[in-house]
């Protein structure tokens, strides 16, 4: 038996209670759905500047009457304290372990809007780490990125070998790192910081200038329309499914005092060039009789992107046993039906 099935196991028999920050998004929503099939209470938290309704609607579908009744939804903005201290003093409900997924993501988001970026992800980010620390929660999982690593050249990314960074995106999320850090040692605050690689899978948002490569690309496939690489295509990425990094929130939280107050990649420790990943999704398609015969488009590589990431992930799977169940093709295959259903739908 897995690490992650023996926490799953004990979960069932002593469930907890969890704060999801960022619930109504892409990784926050999947957060949420397996967190009820572990029958534990939820506290979610959203103010819907990139998470929907229709995602926590599909989680409610997708459990039984009696676990969406686990959960308690607050509408409200991380960027407000009296918001994340409202979601850590709910009468009768003293949270356990916080997922803090709220933030806003893409490097060329934060090229436009770096004040935006800023207030959400440093200062609102802060506001939580405050909030739990007042309210003694036990542990403070966040959100990190890879971005983090910057220019650093070397293959596979190593935790403790960083750059300088190359967006004010990346610029935030180590802001991150350091507060955590800070705060671990000034208040005794266990907080962990998991570095995802470019996480993909079902409730990803294809819509919008800043939407992710893999539902970006698979939504203009199903639609025929004409689809863009930026650069020569042999731009690689460490893409991660969505149930990988699931797991790793969970094992992080429930973590042994030793594997707490650490920094986590959360990947595969592979590569797949943009070029591949296009032969890829084109191939999923055809598997559910979808047809692309569309060549790709490329256009100038877009600025703040590094050349090459991938991941070395020895110190999740020393620390806290991860072990990521699904490989890039595994992860499309499962996740392709979705896209195929909600992308087709009207109005969508």
């Amino acid at each position: 038996m897995s690490k992650y099935d023996e926490i799953k196991k004990q979960l069932i028999q002593s469930p907890k209670t969890w704060l999801v920050t960022g619930v109504a998004g892409f990784i926050g929503s999947n957060l949420l759905e397996t967190l009820l099939l572990l029958n534990q209470k939820v506290i979610g938290l959203d103010n819907f500047a990139t998470g929907h309704q229709h995602n926590l609607d599909e989680v409610k579908s997708e459990v039984s009457t009696q676990q969406w009744q686990n959960f308690t939804f607050i509408k409200g903005d991380i960027r407000n304290f009296e918001d994340c201290q409202q979601a850590l003093t709910l009468e009768n409900l003293n949270v356990d372990y916080i997922l803090h997924q709220a933030a806003l993501g893409s490097v060329p988001r934060s090229i436009a809007d770096p004040i935006l970026t800023n207030s959400t992800n440093i200062s609102g980010f802060l506001n939580m780490l405050t909030a739990a620390k007042d309210a003694k929660v036990a542990t403070f999982v966040y959100a990190a990125s890879s971005s983090t690593y910057g220019d650093h050249p070397a293959l596979p990314k190593v935790e403790d070998t960083i750059g300088k960074p190359l967006s004010p995106y990346a610029v935030t999320k180590y802001v991150n790192e350091l507060y955590a850090d800070v705060f671990n040692k000034t208040y005794g605050l266990n907080a962990t910081g998991l570095r995802y690689f470019n996480v993909f899978g079902k409730r990803q948002d294809p819509d919008g200038a800043y939407a992710a490569v893999i539902p970006k690309w698979t939504a203009a496939m199903i639609e025929n329309q004409d689809l863009f690489i930026n650069g020569d295509g042999e731009t690689s990425r460490d893409f991660c499914f969505v149930e990988n990094a699931v797991q790793a929130n969970i094992l992080a939280a429930t973590a042994e005092d030793s594997g707490k107050n650490q920094v986590y990649n959360v990947a595969l420790g592979d590569r797949t060039t943009l070029n591949e990943l296009f032969n890829s999704l084109v191939t999923a398609l055809a598997t559910n009789e979808v047809s692309y015969a569309k060549t790709a488009n490329y256009q100038d590589f877009r600025a703040g992107d590094v050349r090459h990431s991938q991941a070395d992930i020895s110190k999740a799977e020393e620390m806290l046993g991860y072990q990521p169940e699904y490989r890039i093709q595994q992860g499309i295959d499962k996740a392709m039906p979705w896209y195929i259903k909600y992308l087709t739908k009207p109005n969508n």
